[in-house]
């Protein structure tokens, strides 16, 4: 699937495809600048490639996990993951979007978050979560409110917040949970497909 963003006052095209193992060692390059420079993850320390690959797999046994791609170069990956892990919370997923720290305000987050949306409600997830970090300082240099804002754009809305429940960089944060519903709930709710089971197009 290929969608048509602006960079630089130009319109290329931009490549969505599901992530392989292979991808790891270049998907990882992009998350270990949040890990090491960011409290957007509360991962102290960057995995190796083969932990990372292992992650990949794993999320791919049945969720989505997509990178978008231009020029041969992934500017950004997202995935979805397990919300909790009682049979009731099946139809809820955690999200996760890193962009490369060279390719914000570039579009690619939103790409990356519609493709992503557009496959979970193929599965039939009706519940959509993220997890944002958020400081006390408004001037902190590892957390903006990017992620939020991000996310408020996109139709995602304030549910509850989490005080100091992450420490990192010798300082606390807080943790923001929001939510976007993405299909409608019911009494006689079908069973979620795994991803691997559907014609997804890409």
């Amino acid at each position: 699937m290929y969608y048509f963003c602006s960079f630089a006052s130009k319109f290329k095209t931009m490549k969505i495809r599901f992530a392989t193992p292979a991808d790891a060692a270049e998907l990882l390059n992009i998350y270990a600048y949040y890990v090491e420079n960011t409290a957007i993850t509360f991962e102290w320390n960057a995995p190796s490639v083969e932990e990372f690959a292992q992650r990949i797999e794993k999320t791919k046994t049945f969720y989505p996990y997509i990178v978008a791609v231009e020029d041969g170069v992934i500017k950004g990956y997202a995935y979805a993951s397990r919300f909790r892990v009682r049979k009731a919370y099946d139809w809820s997923v955690e999200s996760s979007i890193y962009v490369h720290k060279d390719c914000r305000h570039q579009n690619v987050g939103s790409v990356l978050l519609a493709e992503l949306e557009r496959l979970l409600s193929l599965q039939g997830i009706l519940n959509v979560n993220a997890s944002i970090t958020t400081s006390y300082d408004p001037n902190d240099k590892y957390v903006t409110d990017a992620s939020r804002r991000f996310h408020e754009k996109h139709g995602y809305r304030f549910v509850g917040e989490f005080q100091k429940s992450g420490f990192k960089f010798n300082r606390w944060y807080n943790m923001m949970w929001m939510e976007k519903i993405i299909g409608q709930h019911t009494e006689c709710q079908p069973t979620i497909k795994n991803i691997n089971d559907i014609d997804c197009g890409l």
